[in-house]
């Protein structure tokens, strides 16, 4: 359990907005060191000027997580100011929805390479640096937490590469926190699943790389039907971005593994589940709310 995080180094991957930016304000407040990491520098900067203000020691870097030699940059340059960190937030993520078929290459190689590899980057470069304290030192104490959503826990229809890439960061996160478990008491991590929570993840194309945007591509009915569903409802969330980030820093000090920004939604993970052990098809995702499966049949069929 970690109850004590002044003066100690974290590092926030996605550091200019949402869950990045609150737990990073909030980190400040307890006087941790940060290494702050984004893909869009005038973001970072004002987050930079605002974490500088508030007293805290501060790194920043421009860094696209997608890429291995820019996160394997980042990890060098925490080193040589900080030493190892005490904690690492693989955060950074984008969204992209539509029909799955309809996806080009450059989508699935966009939202994987931000979303499943950059947080593996993260766990490649960060743990060993960890590790290694933790052995020089018994008195260190680490913990990784790894953004991934409850789209890592359900398959909601129509965001089919969000889902993909969102699974596949729970399932790192587990195996993580298992492969830790047999090599050290020192160190753990924790998997947070947001529901809809207003950030700036359904605005995520505005950092989309241009090798990575069709050119030629008009984004698809489905495709158009996703952002806004996605709009709306990251819009209307009711719990905020800082009420998770405190939750996450609560889970460390508790050693929680699954954070949930809505536990009340963990009832569709339970069907979901349901329908594995049975070995029933899958649940109408709708079944609660009907006249959102009829409008978006229609929409789609339209």
């Amino acid at each position: 359990m970690i109850t004590d995080f002044k003066g100690k180094t974290a590092v926030l991957t996605g550091a200019g907005s949402g869950f990045g930016l609150e737990c990073a304000r909030i980190g400040a407040k307890l006087g941790m060191n940060l290494v702050l990491a984004d893909v869009q520098q005038d973001a970072l900067d004002k987050t930079v000027a605002e974490m500088q203000a508030a007293g805290a020691q501060v790194l920043a870097m421009k860094v696209d997580v997608s890429k291995a030699d820019q996160v394997e940059a980042l990890g060098a340059a925490t080193l040589a100011r900080f030493g190892a960190p005490h904690f690492v937030f693989n955060n950074a993520g984008v969204g992209a929805g539509g029909l799955i078929w309809e996806n080009t290459l450059k989508d699935w190689e966009w939202v994987i390479g931000v979303n499943l590899m950059g947080v593996a980057h993260g766990v490649r470069v960060f743990t060993p640096m960890m590790l290694a304290a933790a052995k020089a030192d018994p008195a260190y104490q680490g913990h990784i937490v790894n953004t991934a959503s409850m789209a890592g826990l359900l398959n909601a229809p129509n965001m089919g590469i969000y889902n993909v890439s969102k699974h596949a960061v729970v399932s790192m996160s587990e195996t993580l926190y298992q492969d830790l478990a047999l090599v050290t008491d020192q160190i753990s991590a924790s998997v947070l699943c947001p529901f809809f929570v207003p950030t700036g993840i359904s605005q995520s194309h505005r950092n989309r790389p241009e090798d990575l945007t069709p050119a030629d591509t008009k984004p698809t009915q489905s495709q158009l039907i996703g952002q806004a569903m996605s709009d709306k409802a990251v819009g209307s969330g009711k719990v905020t971005a800082a009420e998770v980030a405190q939750k996450v820093f609560d889970a460390i000090a508790a050693n929680q593994f699954y954070i949930y920004s809505h536990p009340k939604a963990i009832g569709s993970v339970q069907t979901r589940l349901e329908d594995v052990l049975m070995a029933r098809n899958p649940t109408d995702p709708f079944a609660h709310k009907p006249e959102l499966g009829v409008e978006l049949r229609k929409a789609l069929r339209g």
